[in-house]
């Protein structure tokens, strides 16, 4: 059996203000939390101390059990790839929406690495911000994992970004 955590309120909070001042390492952990991701896969992700950092995380109300399911080894043998929707090169997308998915990529790739780029795009207040952190990402991408993970970042994170309005910018999704 697989347990799936989700943020609460008050680890989305955490996440958009830093409200409640996390050390890095459970911040690190909060951000991988999606609401998909089992407690296998979040323990392969965070650094040190999985079990302990995802019980502190639940202990202080920043996380809680979404499900507990089955698990299911032949999907996860598929890899990340499979299960990763496809984006169209022509798909549209709001600030907001670029914003979360260029994290989750940071994350799932980088780990706790990627902290210090998630927390730039984080911090973008206008579709220009975020579009110049986006560009800074790709660039630690490319430093870090190399030229192939970095185009794969701006294909499917930056390329498709539609950031020239600025609907649905700023506003915090469930």
């Amino acid at each position: 059996m697989g347990t799936i955590y989700r943020k609460t309120e008050k680890g989305q909070a955490e996440i958009s203000t830093r409200q409640f001042k996390l050390v890095p390492r459970l911040r690190s952990a909060l951000i991988l939390i999606d609401g998909k991701r089992n407690d296998e896969e979040l323990r392969k992700l965070i650094a040190a101390q999985p079990e302990e950092t995802l019980q502190a995380l639940q202990d202080e109300g920043f996380i809680e059990v979404a499900v507990v399911t089955p698990d299911k080894p032949a999907a996860r043998s598929a890899g990340a790839a499979a299960t990763a929707p496809a984006v169209s090169g022509s798909e549209a997308r709001t600030p907001e929406e670029s914003r979360r998915r260029a994290v989750r990529w940071i994350s799932d790739r980088m780990g706790p690495l990627g902290d210090m780029v998630n927390m730039r795009i984080e911090a973008a207040k206008s579709p220009d911000e975020l579009q110049a952190a986006l560009l800074s990402a790709r660039n630690v991408i490319r430093d870090q994992l190399g030229a192939a993970r970095a185009l794969e970042f701006q294909d499917d994170i930056i390329t498709p970004a539609n950031m020239s309005g600025t609907s649905g910018f700023g506003t915090t999704g469930a």
